[in-house]
């Protein structure tokens, strides 16, 4: 199954929501859309491409009813999803959905994509977690990519589950809880072995923190008290 959503955040207007495939959204405030499940994706051999605009002087919270799951299909284990933040001067984008949760021995790949004006504002959410209760199986491979105005701010790729890169003797982490802040201009911290917070050399910040389940792993708010987050009215 192909998935395409687009949402459109403007001034003096309702959030614009066009939306195929297996995921809607639903306006759930003046400032805020949630995203909502409509069939069971990903599975294996989907793709959802998710687009996300906010205009000059916009603000935006983008939020999910309920976790998302990654399940194979017959055919493959692979999936993808695609999602491209696009925001303008003067825009508020702030993105916490519910956690990926990869299961039945799925592998889902996620390319985000993020364009900031200057004086854009952004908080940028995402946790994931390999194999449902007593599950191991399963992998996932995420890539953010970030630019600030025509400026590179962050390449970063993170792989988790059997088979990737920090599968290995030492360490095999199963969970991931990350936040990409901008403008941020605290200085690194990091939290035990396993969670850092990484200042961008064009300003922002990057949190990343890896564990066993997502319930045992350091959260942004937890890492620092407060969580940063773009002032939206919901």
């Amino acid at each position: 199954m192909r998935t395409e959503l687009r949402i459109v955040a403007a001034v003096g207007t309702l959030p614009e929501i066009h939306a195929s495939g297996g995921i809607a959204a639903r306006r759930t405030g003046p400032h805020t859309v949630h995203l909502i499940g409509t069939a069971a994706t990903p599975l294996g051999g989907d793709e959802l491409d998710i687009s996300v605009t906010v205009s000059p002087g916009a603000r935006l919270l983008l939020r999910s009813v309920a976790a998302t799951i990654a399940l194979p299909s017959a055919a493959t284990r692979i999936s993808f999803a695609r999602w491209h933040f696009d925001v303008a001067d003067g825009g508020e984008l702030d993105v916490e959905t519910e956690p990926l949760i990869v299961a039945g021995g799925a592998d889902h790949r996620s390319l985000t994509i993020v364009r900031l004006a200057a004086d854009a504002r952004l908080r940028l959410r995402e946790r994931v977690q390999i194999g449902r209760a007593g599950e191991d199986l399963g992998a996932w491979r995420g890539d953010l990519i970030a630019d600030l105005d025509d400026l590179p701010l962050l390449r970063h790729r993170v792989e988790l589950g059997s088979g990737t890169a920090t599968d290995d003797a030492l360490a095999a982490p199963r969970a991931l809880d990350s936040e990409l802040v901008y403008p941020d201009d605290r200085p690194v911290e990091t939290f035990g072995l396993h969670a850092t917070r990484l200042p961008l050399a064009a300003g922002g910040s990057l949190f990343t923190a890896v564990g066993a389940r997502l319930s045992a792993t350091v959260s942004p708010r937890g890492a620092s008290g407060a969580g940063v987050s773009v002032p939206a009215t919901a």
